[in-house]
């Protein structure tokens, strides 16, 4: 099995060869960039399983090279983390908006950032064979293997990884109310420390792209798919 490719993205010379190091030793093949610039130059040439990014950065801070990737067809299912000094949470919010999948705080524990790299990848080897490879309901069929989304009148709709992901739960069991917490436990799972408001993020940036009638918000309890 050929080594999995990681780019990590930070203007401090130390840390890359810091997480460099950690990363080499655990059989990543890593990649480096100084900004977000030269970030997507690298991910357009190696095409890595994950990528780490730095938010602030010169000529392009994380959040920005973290949008246009997900831009890109070819790295819309791509492994998206961002490593940060900040706390604020409006400043992780708006990380998950633009398609993170974790955040990670600095300063840097490196056993810590691989368990949480090893967590997100695993995710990607779980087969649930109880749920259909494709769901239709309504107008909507929501494709498990291809990450698609179509509608009866011939529209495609590309998600986000985790968009695609809580669509797909929400989608699996019609009119059943599903909290924040559950919702978090089972598309981001317990490895991954997010915030509630993740949840609401990802549920507005799914209306916007199939429309608001499908998902709807049971107040003070959470969210359903509307049968």
């Amino acid at each position: 099995m050929s080594a999995i490719k990681v780019l990590i993205v930070d203007d401090e010379a130390d840390i890359l060869d810091l997480l460099e190091y950690n990363l080499q030793q655990n059989n990543f093949e890593v990649y480096k960039a100084a900004n977000g610039t030269e970030a997507i130059e690298i991910a357009k040439k190696v095409n890595p399983k994950v990528i780490i990014l730095d938010v602030m950065m010169p000529k392009m801070d994380g959040i920005e090279t973290c949008r246009r990737l997900r831009e890109m067809p070819e790295f819309r299912q791509t492994h998206i983390l961002f490593l940060t000094a900040r706390t604020e949470e409006y400043s992780e919010l708006a990380g998950f908006d633009a398609g993170a999948d974790d955040y990670v705080q600095k300063p840097i524990k490196p056993r810590i950032l691989i368990s949480r790299i090893n967590a997100i990848l695993r995710r990607d080897t779980e087969v649930d064979t109880e749920k259909p490879k494709v769901i239709k309901i309504k107008d909507i069929e929501i494709n498990r293997e291809t990450f698609l989304v179509t509608k009866d009148d011939g529209t495609t709709i590309v998600l986000a990884k985790k968009e695609f992901e809580l669509l797909y739960f929400l989608a699996s069991k019609p009119g059943k109310v599903f909290s924040r917490n559950i919702l978090l436990e089972n598309v981001w799972g317990t490895d991954v420390l997010v915030v509630d408001r993740t949840v609401d993020v990802h549920i507005r940036k799914l209306r916007e792209k199939i429309g608001e009638e499908y998902i709807s918000t049971v107040k003070g309890v959470g969210y359903k798919f509307e049968p």
